[in-house]
Protein backbone atom coordinates (compact mmCIF):
# COMPACT_ATOMS: atom_id res chain seq x y z
CA UNK A 1 0.00 0.00 0.00
CA UNK A 2 2.04 2.97 -1.33
CA UNK A 3 5.25 1.37 -0.03
CA UNK A 4 4.19 1.91 3.60
CA UNK A 5 4.57 -1.03 5.96
CA UNK A 6 2.32 -1.86 8.88
CA UNK A 7 4.61 -0.33 11.47
CA UNK A 8 4.91 2.98 9.57
CA UNK A 9 1.14 3.12 9.18
CA UNK A 10 0.72 2.59 12.93
CA UNK A 11 3.16 5.42 13.70
CA UNK A 12 1.33 7.76 11.29
CA UNK A 13 -2.00 6.87 12.93
CA UNK A 14 -0.65 7.48 16.44
CA UNK A 15 0.86 10.86 15.48
CA UNK A 16 -2.44 11.88 13.86
CA UNK A 17 -4.33 10.78 16.97
CA UNK A 18 -2.05 12.84 19.23
CA UNK A 19 -2.04 15.94 16.99
CA UNK A 20 -5.69 15.98 15.93
CA UNK A 21 -7.38 14.35 18.90
CA UNK A 22 -9.90 11.51 18.86
CA UNK A 23 -12.97 13.61 17.89
CA UNK A 24 -11.28 15.41 14.99
CA UNK A 25 -9.72 12.19 13.75
CA UNK A 26 -13.16 10.56 13.47
CA UNK A 27 -14.55 13.51 11.49
CA UNK A 28 -11.50 13.65 9.24
CA UNK A 29 -11.64 9.89 8.65
CA UNK A 30 -15.33 10.09 7.73
CA UNK A 31 -14.68 12.97 5.30
CA UNK A 32 -11.71 11.17 3.80
CA UNK A 33 -13.84 8.05 3.28
CA UNK A 34 -16.51 10.05 1.47
CA UNK A 35 -13.92 11.74 -0.75
CA UNK A 36 -12.30 8.40 -1.59
CA UNK A 37 -15.71 6.91 -2.46
CA UNK A 38 -16.56 9.80 -4.76
CA UNK A 39 -13.14 9.61 -6.40
CA UNK A 40 -13.63 5.89 -6.98
CA UNK A 41 -17.05 6.48 -8.57
CA UNK A 42 -15.74 9.22 -10.86
CA UNK A 43 -12.71 7.17 -11.91
CA UNK A 44 -14.93 4.14 -12.61
CA UNK A 45 -17.23 6.28 -14.78
CA UNK A 46 -14.22 7.73 -16.58
CA UNK A 47 -12.76 4.27 -17.21
CA UNK A 48 -16.13 2.98 -18.45
CA UNK A 49 -16.38 5.93 -20.87
CA UNK A 50 -12.87 5.30 -22.19
CA UNK A 51 -13.58 1.60 -22.68
CA UNK A 52 -16.85 2.35 -24.49
CA UNK A 53 -15.16 4.83 -26.81
CA UNK A 54 -12.28 2.42 -27.52
CA UNK A 55 -14.72 -0.37 -28.35
CA UNK A 56 -16.71 1.97 -30.60
CA UNK A 57 -13.52 3.05 -32.38
CA UNK A 58 -12.45 -0.59 -32.88
CA UNK A 59 -15.85 -1.43 -34.32
CA UNK A 60 -15.67 1.51 -36.72
CA UNK A 61 -12.16 0.47 -37.76
CA UNK A 62 -13.31 -3.11 -38.44
CA UNK A 63 -16.24 -1.82 -40.50
CA UNK A 64 -13.88 0.32 -42.59
CA UNK A 65 -11.52 -2.62 -43.14
CA UNK A 66 -14.31 -4.98 -44.21
CA UNK A 67 -15.79 -2.30 -46.47
CA UNK A 68 -12.45 -1.66 -48.17
CA UNK A 69 -11.61 -5.39 -48.43
CA UNK A 70 -14.90 -6.36 -50.10
CA UNK A 71 -16.48 -3.31 -51.78
CA UNK A 72 -18.81 -5.46 -53.93
CA UNK A 73 -20.05 -7.60 -51.04
CA UNK A 74 -23.35 -6.77 -49.45
CA UNK A 75 -22.98 -4.59 -46.39
CA UNK A 76 -24.74 -6.08 -43.36
CA UNK A 77 -27.38 -3.87 -41.77
CA UNK A 78 -26.02 -1.59 -39.11
CA UNK A 79 -27.28 -1.76 -35.58
CA UNK A 80 -29.29 1.24 -34.41
CA UNK A 81 -27.41 3.95 -32.61
CA UNK A 82 -26.95 3.38 -28.92
CA UNK A 83 -29.21 5.46 -26.69
CA UNK A 84 -27.67 8.57 -25.19
CA UNK A 85 -25.92 7.94 -21.91
CA UNK A 86 -26.44 9.90 -18.73
CA UNK A 87 -23.66 12.46 -18.27
CA UNK A 88 -21.23 11.57 -15.50
CA UNK A 89 -20.06 14.08 -12.89
CA UNK A 90 -16.83 14.42 -14.85
CA UNK A 91 -18.78 15.20 -18.05
CA UNK A 92 -20.80 17.85 -16.21
CA UNK A 93 -17.67 19.43 -14.72
CA UNK A 94 -15.96 19.58 -18.14
CA UNK A 95 -19.06 21.07 -19.77
CA UNK A 96 -19.34 23.69 -17.01
CA UNK A 97 -15.66 24.61 -17.35
CA UNK A 98 -15.99 24.91 -21.13
CA UNK A 99 -19.10 27.09 -20.78
CA UNK A 100 -17.39 29.36 -18.26
CA UNK A 101 -14.32 29.55 -20.47
CA UNK A 102 -16.41 30.41 -23.53
CA UNK A 103 -18.37 33.04 -21.59
CA UNK A 104 -15.14 34.59 -20.31
CA UNK A 105 -13.63 34.81 -23.81
CA UNK A 106 -16.64 36.57 -25.33
CA UNK A 107 -16.61 39.35 -22.71
CA UNK A 108 -14.41 42.36 -23.60
CA UNK A 109 -11.45 42.88 -21.24
CA UNK A 110 -12.74 46.24 -19.95
CA UNK A 111 -16.10 44.65 -19.00
CA UNK A 112 -14.35 42.05 -16.81
CA UNK A 113 -12.81 44.63 -14.48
Amino acid sequence: MFGIGGMELLVIFLVALIVLGPKSLVDISRTLGKVMGEFRRVSTDFQRTLNTEAAREDENQRKKETASAAPDAAVPPQSPASPPTTPTPLDRAVAKAEAESAAGESTPPEAKA
